[in-house]
Formats: structure tokens, C-alpha cells, sequence
């Protein structure tokens, strides 16, 4: 039996979106939330769109939780699941669920562009990360969703992936691959049409290859019945990532090498308008007390703690000196070794719990 827990006011959202550079402690910190979470009685789902998966090393759901909910074996009044992204598998349930009919989903199955790069092509897991957490938002089966997203780059995609999507159906190329010039018999055109059809085509050809064109071009049109629906959800992100009832905990790792990336995440999500928790700063090493510790004679495990206290401790200075203000700068301690099961997990969200009530 894990002890009982309570979800501190600060992090009371529906969503909490965990984000951060890599090798920080985002997977481990966003599911020993979902397991506070689950403690306090709610119905929570982790979810982790980084490729690396490490999400289901840390509840221990194995493969199974491959873009699907798979309940955490916890004994607690709530219940908690995991989920990992698996950008093919939600991309051809997409296609079955939302193509006007059997048909046209067809169409786009057979379509070699699809075949070959559907789950692969830049901007397609950031974007069938969005689609994934609409389908877990409108499915309404929790009541707390929490997000762990890859390192920093990667997850700036996925905030921009609904911007992106709605930019693109909306650019001059799916414009052009829906032109009904693709259909015409060219013997039905003016002399000027034809000419400037032909010049058209074999510039894309030198460019691209008449293959991929024509490929590409079936791949826009075999998707125009979706091309709506995509827009709708895409525009429901949007808002949803914005919306007061969604939260994002920035975690960094300690030392002044770790702000210039942590203040450049933060400035990133002001300025799209996103409400930010406290800075969680992780792993932060203790200050060494010992009037020989600098001194050459030491032994070098010590000497070494020294050094990492001394760093991490002028780093805290540093981000809070640039993060004023009570609450806005959490500090966990490094531990000798990550938590690895749910009563380290919890222990560890219980850390948070008391610098929010403090």
C-alpha cells in the first residue's frame, strides 16, 4: 500500500504538460505525478510522446501501452494508465475512422507515399502527438491527463504542430495538388494553359521527379476529404494548450550550464501565450561542508561531490536570481538512483508537494 497523497493546488490542472531539456528527469518526474495523482483519487492517464519510451521502463507497462491506456498495477482511490505514441498505428486509425468511406480509406492505404513515410516524415510524430491527445481529451475517460514530452527542440514541434498543420492545408502546394488542372485532358485547354501546364510539370519534374510528384500529388488528394477534420482538431489543440485549465512545469537540470536552455524553453512558452508552474530544477547535489574541500589531498569521490555541490548551488542562485518570487523555483534533490518503482515515484512527487506548501 502506497501512502495516501493529495494533487497540491498549484498543479490542479486536467493538464499538465512536462517539458524540458534531455537527460533532465521529465519521464520519471511526469510519472511520479501521474502516481500522485492517482493517490488523490483521480483518474489520471501519463502519456509520453518521446521516442525513446522510457515511460513504460518507469511504470513498468512494457510494449503493450503502445497507443493505448494500459491501467498501472496501484492501489490507490484513483486509477493511473500509461500510453506511448505510435505515430503509424494512430495515423492509419485516423485514416479508418474519420475517410468518408471504406473507399477512399482505401485510396490512401495503396498510396506508395503514404506506405512509405506515413510515421516517418518530419513533423508527423509531433503532429500525430496532437492528434493523440485530442482522442484522449474527447474520449473523457480521465481527469487528469499528463503529458511527457521529448527533449526541448523536438517538443517546441510538437507546441507548433497545430500552428503547422493549419498553415499547411492551407499553403500554395496543397493548393496546387488540388488544382482540377491534374484531372483535365490537356486537349480540353487554351494553347496558353497547356504551355504553361507543361513547363509547370517539367520543372517539378527536374526538381522532384515525375514519381514522387505524382505520388505526392495522389497523397494530397486521396486526403482532401480529411483536410477539414484535420483542421477542426488541430484548431481544438490549439485552444486546448492554451487554455487556463492547462499547465506546463518547465524541468532543468542544475548548473549554470543548464539556464541558457532552460530561460530559452521558458521565453518559448511565454510567448506563445502558455500558462508555466514553477521551475523544477532536478538532481540538484547538496553543498559539501568540509574546510579541506578543496584540497588536493582529498579523496576524489568527495572532491567530486564538492565540485557538483558548489556547481549546482551557483546555479540555483543564478535562476533564481533571473526567477524571483515564492513558488517559482522547486529544487529536488539528486538521488544516488533514479526511483524505479511506484513507492520511490510517490516519495518522489511528495518532495514537490512539500516546496509548494512551504
Amino acid at each position: 500500500m502506497v501512502t495516501p497523497a493529495r494533487v497540491p493546488a498549484a498543479l490542479d490542472r486536467p493538464l499538465l504538460v512536462v517539458v524540458g531539456g534531455g537527460g533532465v528527469g521529465k519521464t520519471t518526474l511526469a510519472a511520479a505525478l501521474g502516481v500522485q495523482s492517482a493517490l488523490a483519487g483521480k483518474r489520471t492517464l501519463v502519456m509520453t510522446f518521446d521516442p525513446s519510451l522510457r515511460l513504460k521502463d518507469a511504470l513498468g507497462v512494457g510494449e503493450a501501452a503502445r497507443d493505448r491506456g494500459v491501467r498501472v498495477p496501484l492501489d490507490a482511490p484513483g486509477t493511473l494508465d500509461a500510453s506511448l505514441l505510435d505515430a503509424k498505428a494512430t495515423f492509419d486509425r485516423l485514416v479508418s475512422k474519420y475517410a468518408p468511406d471504406p473507399a477512399a480509406a482505401d485510396r490512401i492505404f495503396r498510396n506508395r507515399f503514404y506506405r512509405d513515410l506515413a510515421g516517418t516524415l518530419a513533423g508527423i510524430l509531433e503532429y500525430m502527438a496532437m492528434e493523440r491527445l485530442f482522442e484522449a481529451r474527447a474520449e473523457g475517460a480521465h481527469d487528469r491527463i499528463i503529458l511527457d514530452t521529448p527533449p526541448t527542440r523536438q517538443a517546441l514541434d510538437f507546441l507548433q504542430a497545430p500552428d503547422r498543420i493549419v498553415d499547411f492545408l492551407d499553403s500554395r502546394a496543397v493548393k496546387m495538388a488540388l488544382d482540377p488542372i491534374w484531372e483535365r485532358d490537356p486537349r480540353s485547354m487554351s494553347l496558353p494553359a497547356r504551355l504553361a501546364a507543361r513547363a509547370g510539370m517539367e520543372m517539378a519534374d527536374r526538381t522532384l521527379g515525375r514519381r514522387f510528384l505524382e505520388d505526392l500529388v495522389e497523397f494530397v488528394r486521396a486526403f482532401n476529404p480529411l483536410f477539414d477534420g484535420f483542421r477542426d482538431r488541430a484548431e481544438e489543440v490549439r485552444r486546448l494548450l492554451r487554455d487556463e485549465g492547462t499547465l506546463f512545469l518547465l524541468v532543468a537540470g542544475p548548473g549554470p550550464d543548464r539556464i541558457p536552455d532552460a530561460m530559452f524553453f521558458l521565453r518559448k512558452l511565454k510567448e506563445a501565450g502558455h500558462r508555466l508552474g514553477p521551475l523544477v530544477v532536478n538532481q540538484v547535489h547538496p553543498p559539501v561542508e568540509n574546510p579541506r574541500a578543496g584540497s588536493p589531498d582529498l579523496h576524489p569521490g568527495l572532491r567530486l561531490l564538492a565540485h557538483l555541490g558548489s556547481r549546482d548551488q551557483e546555479g540555483l542562485r543564478q535562476i533564481r536570481d533571473l526567477l524571483p518570487g515564492p513558488g517559482s523555483v522547486l529544487e529536488l534533490p539528486a538521488q544516488p538512483r533514479p526511483p524505479s518503482d511506484l513507492p520511490s515515484l510517490a516519495a518522489l512527487a511528495r518532495a514537490m508537494l512539500i516546496q509548494l506548501d512551504n
